[in-house]
């Protein structure tokens, strides 16, 4: 077995740990860390910190297993970064930084320096971070060092005897670099806000009457649509709804309103598009196939009916979509308002 080498990118430099390391070690632990490894004690003792050195010597000596660097930067040491080698080639990666030395760019730099060695040097093809949902300065640390967002796990951690949940990171090897655009902007894509987008279908008859569906999974009745899926057009997406759910294929117009939907019953957020679906014979109906797991009826409603049949914020937007059309109506609304 190699010995453990020692990592730089001019700035911060990865080295093995030495026995005279134990008492700075120490000193640098402080409540951030407790709070956030969920230590029994703010400092460790001086058996438990030689200890740990010792379990870190052999995780080298012993296949690499667990293979930790202490990490100095203008010439103090400022923490250490760790991977904990796992099955399929896939690595566990966590940071400490010691008190007085945050808010540098110290982890960011130890962290990029590390992945990079152990997707060479270990063979590894995915390493990943666990992180608190609230500690958000380790939120942006690996973030910055190139990791993507992947999703929260809910109730995976206990700390201080209470369950939270924990973002989960990763970066693979065949991930483009972070300084090339395709890779920013991969990394970007991972974590900023993604929100849904529901496309309905305004279906007018000759008298003005408005098509709405009843829907299987809820009392009120409402627009013919869906979600959009990943990647789809919404134009395309509810023409490809309304063909799914009632066999019509109706080429979806002009977009007539944009809704804002707030959080509401358990669902998050949305935009809601209404697009024109055009002024049909109520014939139309007759050629309706229903999707019987979704849509119990269809009817063409007027405006009294919608709003006897459709919640109070689906006629709201409705007549916003109509007083859109007639072009006396603003094409922005937030719940129809």
């Amino acid at each position: 077995m190699t010995e453990q080498p020692t990592l730089t990118d001019g700035v911060v430099t990865l080295r093995p740990w030495r026995d005279e390391d134990v008492d700075t070690a120490i000193a640098g632990h402080d409540e951030t860390i407790q709070r956030w490894f969920d230590f029994p004690a703010v400092t460790p003792t001086r058996e438990e910190q030689t200890e740990a050195i010792t379990r870190w010597r052999k995780g080298w000596t012993e296949g690499r297993t667990t293979v930790n660097f202490l990490v100095e930067a203008e010439g103090a040491i400022v923490g250490n970064v760790e991977i904990r080698t796992k099955s399929d080639q896939i690595g566990e990666l966590s940071w400490i930084l010691y008190a007085g030395h945050r808010g540098r760019g110290y982890a960011v730099r130890a962290v990029r320096v590390l992945v990079d060695w152990a997707f060479e040097e270990l063979g590894l093809v995915r390493i990943e971070a666990y992180v608190n949902n609230a500690n958000d300065a380790s939120k942006r640390v690996a973030t910055r060092s190139g990791l993507h967002r992947e999703g929260i796990m809910r109730g995976r951690e206990i700390l201080q005897g209470e369950r939270h949940d924990t973002v989960l990171y990763a970066r693979l090897r065949s991930d483009p670099p972070v300084t090339a655009p395709d890779g920013f902007r991969s990394l970007l894509n991972s974590f900023l806000p993604r929100k849904r987008a529901i496309s309905q279908l305004l279906v007018r008859d000759p008298d003005d009457r408005v098509l709405l569906c009843r829907l299987t999974y809820k009392q009120d009745w409402d627009l013919p649509g869906g979600v959009v899926e990943v990647g789809e057009s919404p134009r395309v997406g509810v023409s490809r709804e309304v063909d799914e759910e009632l066999s019509l294929s109706i080429e979806a117009g002009a977009l007539l309103l944009a809704d804002w939907l707030p959080p509401w019953g358990g669902w998050d957020d949305a935009v809601c598009l209404v697009f024109d679906g055009g002024v049909h014979d109520p014939s139309l109906l007759d050629g309706v196939v229903k999707e019987v797991r979704e849509i119990r009826s269809v009817e063409f409603c007027t405006l009294e009916q919608v709003h006897e049949r459709a919640a109070d914020f689906t006629a709201r937007r409705i007549e916003a979509a109509l007083a859109s059309l007639r072009g006396d109506g603003p094409p922005y609304t937030e719940s129809g308002r």
